[in-house]
């Protein structure tokens, strides 16, 4: 299974912290740091051309494919304080779940419960618009649900594109996704724009 459909089964110690570090300002600042120096690095940028916020969107998007994919596998609806994750310099975060398997909301505990206080954050500390935030997430869900090719998972991502915190995010015809914003990544000198973006003209 592709990692981003993949909550490991969390065991105390081995590197782990709980999710809830994420919602320090300061931990989020650290992480996007990361990305950024792996950014500047791996492709030889001028750091003054990699803007923070910019790295931070794309970050956030990466955070949230790992929160929002497992659940659309696995019936598995951690509340924040049963999620972790281990800080890598680049590709999915690991994330280990001790939450049983059971009857849960994706909307209401995973968009509402985990996505939406780390989009808070997001928001205050890199001076994000949440129209972009929550278009990450909706990119993230129909992102997931085209690696999955279920057609329950593309009926699960086109309810909840008609409900807030959603709605007005996207635009989703059968199984293509266009969203009503960016995520900014075409501002990374060689960045582009990706498939579902805006800004695309073809």
């Amino acid at each position: 299974m592709n990692p981003y459909f993949v909550w490991e089964d969390f065991t105390p110690g081995d590197g782990w912290r709980p999710f809830t570090d994420l919602l320090d300002p300061a931990v989020a600042a650290e992480r996007v740091g990361v990305a950024r120096e792996t950014l500047v690095t791996m492709f030889g940028l001028d750091p003054a051309v990699v803007p923070v916020r910019v790295v931070a969107s794309v970050t956030f998007l990466g955070v949230v494919s790992r929160l929002v994919a497992p659940p659309l596998v696995t019936p598995r609806f951690p509340r924040p304080s049963q999620l972790y994750w281990k800080p890598v310099p680049g590709g999915p975060w690991p994330m280990a779940c001790d939450a049983p398997r059971g009857e849960g909301s994706l909307r209401d505990d995973i968009l509402l419960g985990l996505v939406a206080p780390l989009l808070a954050v997001f928001r205050a500390e890199f001076r994000l618009s949440p129209k972009v935030l929550w278009g990450n997430v909706s990119s993230a869900l129909a992102g997931a649900a085209g690696q999955l090719g279920d057609p329950a998972a593309w009926a699960t991502v086109a309810g909840l594109l008609d409900v807030a915190p959603l709605a007005g995010t996207a635009d989703l015809t059968g199984r293509v996704l266009r969203r009503r914003n960016c995520c900014l990544y075409y501002r990374i000198p060689g960045g582009g724009t990706c498939g579902d973006c805006v800004l695309r003209t073809t």
